[in-house]
C-alpha cells in the first residue's frame, strides 16, 4: 500500500507563490517539485478563496494567545487546588 505524501503550509505557500508570479508555467512548477498541476491548482483555490482573511477585523493572534495563556493558568490552578483538597480529606 503507497503511503499519501504530505506537505507543510510553508511549502503550499511557496509554491502557490511560485505559481502567482508567473515566472514559469503550472507544469514547469509542477515538475520542478514532482507534483501534479491540478494539486497545484487546488492549492491556488486555497488560497486564493482564505486571503481575505488576513485582512479581516477581529480577533488577532496575539489575543488569542493571550486568552489561551489565561486558560492554561485558570486550569494549572484549579489542579493544584483539586491536587491540595485530595491531600487534605485524605483521598
Amino acid at each position: 500500500m503507497k503511503k499519501r505524501k504530505t506537505y507543510s503550509s510553508g511549502f503550499k505557500t511557496k509554491v502557490v507563490l511560485e505559481v502567482l508570479q508567473e515566472r514559469e508555467t503550472v507544469q514547469e512548477i509542477a515538475r520542478k517539485y514532482e507534483l501534479h498541476p491540478s494539486q497545484i491548482s487546488t492549492w491556488k483555490s486555497q488560497f486564493v478563496s482564505n486571503a481575505s482573511s488576513v485582512f479581516e477585523k477581529g480577533t488577532s493572534k496575539a489575543e488569542d494567545d493571550k486568552e489561551k495563556d489565561a486558560l492554561f493558568k485558570k486550569v494549572g490552578q484549579l489542579q493544584l487546588e483539586n491536587d491540595f483538597l485530595k491531600k487534605v480529606l485524605g483521598k
